[in-house]
C-alpha cells in the first residue's frame, strides 16, 4: 500500500482511466480521451503518469489492494463458511461487474505485454497472499482441512486460457459470468460439508 497522499487530479485520472478501460478496453482508449473526461491537461496527466501503461497498474493495483482488505475481511467474519462464500463471491463480483469482455482479451490475449505481465504477477502476488489467508481460516475450522490452497493458485494460472475458449465464454453472456461461476464451483468445493 502507498503513502503518499493523491492529488485530486490524479485521483481524478485514476476514476476515469478506470471507468473508460472498463467499458472499451485499455487498447482503444488513449491519454487524450483520458484526459479530455478527467477535464486535465496532457502535461498534467504525464506528470503523473509516464504513460497510459502505468495509469493501468496503478488501476490494477488498487483494485487488488482493496480487494485483499475486503477478502480478509470475510474470512475473519463472524459467520458460517456458506456465508463466507456468499460474501466471498459477491466481491469477486463487484469487482469484475464494470469491468469489459474487451479489457479482459486486451490484457489476457496480448502475450509477454507490459500489462499482461505486470498483472500476472500482481495476481499471483494476490493467489499467494489469498493462500496464507485460507491457510489461516483452515486452522481456524472455516475450510476443509484437507483442501489444499495452492490448487487455487494453480487453477487461476490457467484462467487465461478459459477466458480465450470461444466455446466457453460463447455459453455465458459476458466474462464476469464465467468468473462466477469458476468462483462459486471453486468457493462451494472447499467449504465443510456440514453446510
Amino acid at each position: 500500500m502507498e503513502s503518499r497522499k493523491k492529488s485530486k487530479k490524479e485521483i481524478t485520472i485514476i476514476r476515469t482511466g478506470r471507468e473508460l478501460f472498463w467499458k472499451f478496453g485499455f487498447k482503444k482508449v488513449s491519454v487524450e480521451e483520458i484526459c479530455a473526461k478527467a477535464d486535465v491537461s496532457k502535461m498534467t496527466f504525464y506528470r503523473i503518469f509516464p504513460n497510459k501503461t502505468e495509469l493501468a497498474k496503478k488501476i490494477m493495483d488498487e483494485l487488488m489492494d482493496d480487494g485483499m482488505v475486503k477478502f480478509r475481511e470475510i474470512l475473519t467474519a463472524d459467520c458460517p463458511a456458506s456465508e463466507k462464500m456468499q460474501r466471498i463471491i459477491a466481491l469477486k463480483a463487484e469487482g469484475t461487474r464494470e469491468m469489459s469482455q474487451v479489457f479482459v482479451e486486451d490484457v489476457y490475449s496480448d502475450p509477454g505485454s507490459e500489462l499482461q505481465l505486470y498483472v500476472m504477477n500482481r495476481s499471483k502476488e494476490a493467489w499467494d497472499g489469498v493462500i496464507d489467508e485460507f491457510k489461516e481460516a483452515q486452522k481456524r475450522g472455516v475450510f476443509r482441512d484437507d483442501f489444499k490452497p495452492e490448487l487455487l493458485l494453480s487453477l487461476s494460472k490457467n484462467m487465461t486460457a478459459v477466458l480465450n475458449d470461444p466455446y466457453l465464454t460463447g455459453l455465458y453472456k459476458n466474462p464476469q459470468e464465467l468468473i462466477l461461476e469458476l468462483t462459486r464451483i471453486m468457493a462451494y468445493g472447499i467449504a465443510p460439508q456440514n453446510l
